[in-house]
């Protein structure tokens, strides 16, 4: 079944997008709450101008996400964790802890834009991909160190910023 979208939805289309969708999907869901019409040429004129501003709208957010991919690409950050002998973790670092020591920098990356396979256990250097749209990435090293090891390697590596995980 045709619907003529009035909302951007995920998956399915933007807003003024002349999309096809099973019909039950479009009776039970789209219809109901008003996020899409049947497709007439009087509904597609009156969406023109909606459409052109919600384009509008989507190419700027995409313009700060590549302007946050780019402040992001090939950062350092290093990690100041407390970790036993062998270098395990007391804890351990995952996403919303990278995403807030880049927020410290000033980059604009939230918790969900960090991927990481699985949280972090372990004292070492590991690449961090940075995934913000499709299409948008970067990549940043990360380095997890024990605070008392770094104070002595602190003197000899100045350029990397030192985050604390609480």
């Amino acid at each position: 079944m045709k619907m003529l979208l009035h909302v951007d939805i995920p998956r399915v289309g933007h807003l003024g997008d002349v999309v096809e969708v099973s019909e039950g999907y479009a009776r039970n869901f789209l219809l109901p709450q008003r996020k899409a019409v049947v497709p007439t040429e009087s509904n597609i004129k009156a969406i023109e101008n909606e459409r052109a501003k919600q384009a509008e709208v989507r190419r700027l957010a995409q313009e700060e996400l590549i302007k946050a991919a780019e402040h992001g690409n090939g950062k350092e950050i290093t990690l100041e964790v407390l970790a036993n002998a062998q270098g395990h973790l007391f804890g351990s670092i995952g996403q919303e802890d990278v995403a807030k020591a880049l927020r410290e920098q000033g980059g604009a990356v939230q918790g969900r834009d960090v991927v990481l396979p699985d949280h972090v256990r372990a004292l070492g250097d590991y690449d961090v991909k940075l995934h913000f749209s499709e299409g948008i990435d970067a990549t940043i090293q990360l380095h997890v160190v024990n605070p008392e090891e770094s104070q002595s390697e602190s003197e000899s590596k100045p350029e990397t910023e030192k985050y604390t995980a609480e």
